[in-house]
């Protein structure tokens, strides 16, 4: 009899936002299977075994889980944020479609999570308020022509773009030149949003226009929000700045 496959994220590091489905699904399972650093965010019991792996493991790590829960474990793997968005659930689910037929019949069961871009924007007001993508800068799984064109679209089309794995000492120049594509396309006062370890004591949350937006600013803990011509920024006396898309549509010119 196979045991349970639980795929859990831990929100972006601030313990009040993981999810009380996650911390029940952490509870139930006695294996679990991540990054080093997610897994160091848990409290584990006595009795729940740890395995850590490298960060660029994942396909690897998703076998490894389902090859346990295969054999009659409860596993549970684990990602930051939300588990499906740039995480181990796609892993995990690719591994099954690629595998063995009995990693078919593991009960898999994936619980939602909160996500960077969205513990950044609730920081700063409602810069997602409309229509919204998210894209990761890494060309790691796809070509860097794919990113900038899907980067040209999107803020062709008005939306606002939440990009993750903006920058990494890999790849120093991709977030400067994700900007330069971005201002041929908007206009320059269009706010961009760093966020940086959202809800954590380390958190940094910065606003500056896309003229402006300087690329040292970013590093792989940082998720960027890019607005669109409709976003707007709001003073407050004393308070900080909002920053947030109206829900209505005006037309605004790019």
């Amino acid at each position: 009899m196979s045991g349970r496959l639980f795929i859990v994220g831990t929100g972006p590091g601030n313990p009040a936002q993981m999810t009380p489905e996650s911390r029940d699904a952490i509870a139930a399972a006695t294996e679990f299977f991540g990054y080093g650093p997610y897994l160091d965010r848990l409290e584990l019991r006595p009795d729940q075994i740890r395995i850590a792996s490298d960060n660029r493991e994942e396909l690897d790590r998703a076998e490894a889980a389902l090859a346990r829960a295969a054999a009659g474990a409860d596993v549970c793997v684990v990602s930051g944020g939300d588990p499906g968005i740039f995480a181990m659930a796609a892993a995990v689910c690719e591994a099954i479609d690629k595998g063995p037929e009995e990693w078919r019949r593991v009960d898999l069961r994936v619980t939602p999570g909160v996500t960077a871009m969205l513990a950044v924007a609730a920081r700063i007001g409602a810069p997602l308020g409309h229509d919204f993508c998210a894209m990761s800068l890494s060309d790691n799984l796809k070509p860097w022509d794919v990113i900038t064109k899907r980067l040209r679209l999107a803020a062709e089309a008005g939306l606002v773009i939440a990009l993750y794995n903006p920058i990494s000492k890999a790849r120093p120049w991709q977030l400067g030149e994700a900007f330069s594509i971005l201002r041929e396309v908007l206009p320059a006062s269009v706010p961009v949003i760093f966020g940086r370890a959202a809800g954590r004591p380390d958190e940094r949350i910065t606003v500056m226009p896309l003229g402006d937006a300087d690329p040292d600013h970013a590093d792989m803990a940082t998720c960027v929000i890019i607005g669109s011509s409709e976003t707007r920024v709001v003073s407050r006396d004393g308070s900080p700045d909002l920053v947030y898309t109206p829900r209505s549509f005006t037309g605004a010119s790019h």
